[in-house]
């Protein structure tokens, strides 16, 4: 089980493994040629949810036929189009879902009504959950935690042990990496590292936050 995250959020998943003597043919028509995935029976338990193991049926992007992939609760959380996937040990369910060129992999968690898209990458031990939106080139990776109505986009990076919560947007060419927890209304935009600290704003005022570079290549952080 993943560690508590922020408030009462906790992941209830314990990832208990079993073999399921059911086919999921059912579920996937693999006589559809317009289908680049079927589940299989190799299937964890999420609460009272069964995920399955993904395999490709064609070839496509990196993946070849027969490759399998990581764990999604039902089809709805991988498109069959494009070149999405979920590789690894990866888990996509609830009413989350990954399409475009996105890739989820590693140990990479995406649940809730979580969207990844684009070119977008979630992996590592990341966790996009809630309402959360990753597009574009984004990247959430490492144990980061994006969840609520955040919006990561562009080139952003939010990595490391980052929390990035709320309203709050990173997007442009922002990092968001150590400890930092960016919540609230907060922007976080332009080429701007956060690495550590808060960076929030609520009520009617929202603060953004950009970057004077120094000497050395050190920074200082503006929020105005």
């Amino acid at each position: 089980m993943k560690d508590l995250r922020y408030g009462e959020i906790i992941k209830i998943c314990h990832g208990e493994e079993f073999t399921s003597n059911k086919t999921t043919d059912t579920l996937t028509n693999n006589n559809n040629p317009m289908k680049k995935y079927k589940l299989t029976d190799e299937v964890k338990k999420c609460g009272e949810s069964k995920l399955y193991r993904i395999e490709a049926l064609i070839d496509f992007s990196d993946v070849k036929a027969g490759d399998k992939g990581g764990f999604v609760e039902k089809e709805e959380n991988l498109y069959q189009s494009g070149n999405a996937w979920v590789y690894g040990n990866a888990w996509v369910y609830g009413d989350a879902w990954v399409r475009g060129d996105a890739w989820v992999y590693g140990d990479a968690w995406v649940y809730g009504d979580a969207r990844v898209h684009g070119n977008a990458e979630v992996y590592g031990n990341a966790d996009v959950s809630g309402n959360a939106r990753v597009y574009g080139n984004a990247e959430v990776s490492g144990d980061a935690w994006v969840h609520g109505d955040v919006e990561v986009r562009g080139n952003a990076r939010v990595y490391g042990d980052a929390w990035v919560y709320g309203n709050a947007r990173v997007y442009g060419d922002a990092e968001v990496s150590g400890d930092a927890r960016v919540h609230g209304n907060a922007e976080v935009y332009g080429k701007i590292k956060c690495e550590t600290g808060h960076y929030f704003a609520y009520g009617e005022k929202s603060w953004t936050v950009e970057e004077i570079e120094i000497e050395d290549g050190k920074y200082v952080l503006w929020r105005k």
